[in-house]
């Protein structure tokens, strides 16, 4: 597996510890609300993202009355007139490779400021819209955690359900499907009694760029440095790593 996918894997294995549980709850909360702004209401049967952001925020035990504020600000129903909007932003890392940010902010001002010095000190760079985004698509990731036996029983599943692709690492798998067969898939695995760990829209990169040592670990850096932003949702590379310089970073508490 390349290490692309090892750092994702490293990833999901730290989870949520090395957030702080306040700013990864109000993450999730602007996830939940943007996810009502832009679906088709405030039924997570009817709204696949607004299930999908809910499910998140449920696994991450996100108390159920943030959960109802943050559904009732998208429906405008809480009264709050702060207005929340997504903003991407695309860049390149030390050596070059492609780096993407999904942020949802009140101010765009404030928010391209401090994207901004975080490349900058970095010694990263900021692009203009679509330098970097026309590498990624939309997909479909499911994540759950299974012995190598049961992993490959698991990717036949998924495979007959409609995914795309399946990559196993150690005792971790993912599994890639198109943004409409998500929700199929998981219900299919779910139906087996399959515990999934993630299941959400991302997005993947099509080709990587693999970095030296130096530049593997400035990017490390620089990637933790954009998701600990309080505007920061999601942040997408296709930097890939090498071997010990992921050890290293995984051993970092």
């Amino acid at each position: 597996m390349s290490g692309h996918s090892k750092w994702k894997t490293i990833k999901h294995k730290k989870g949520a510890a090395d957030a702080k549980r306040g700013q990864l709850f109000t993450k999730l909360a602007r996830d939940i609300t943007i996810a009502v702004k832009k679906g088709s209401g405030t039924d997570p049967g009817m709204n696949f993202h607004l299930r999908l952001a809910i499910d998140k925020a449920k696994e991450n035990n996100m108390p159920s009355e943030n959960i109802d504020r943050a559904v009732k600000r998208g429906s405008g129903e809480s009264g709050d007139t702060e207005q929340l909007e997504e903003v991407l932003y695309e860049g390149y890392s030390p050596g070059g490779a492609a780096i993407m940010l999904q942020a949802v902010t009140s101010n765009r001002n404030r928010t391209a400021s401090e994207v901004r010095a975080t490349f900058s000190k970095s010694g990263a760079s900021l692009g203009e819209v679509g330098c970097v985004s026309w590498n990624f698509e939309s997909k479909g990731v499911i994540t759950l955690e299974a012995a190598f036996e049961q992993a490959e029983e698991i990717a036949l599943i998924a495979i007959d359900a409609g995914a795309d692709d399946v990559k196993i690492d150690s005792a971790l798998v993912e599994i890639h499907t198109s943004p409409y067969e998500l929700s199929k898939v998981q219900k299919q695995l779910e139906e087996q009694s399959v515990p999934i760990s993630t299941a959400e829209i991302s997005m993947i990169a099509k080709s990587h760029i693999e970095l030296d040592s130096k530049s593997a670990q400035q990017t490390l850096k620089l990637l933790d440095a954009l998701e600990d932003l309080d505007d920061a949702q999601k942040v997408y590379t296709n930097a890939d790593f090498p071997d010990e310089v992921l050890e290293k970073y995984e051993s970092l508490e």
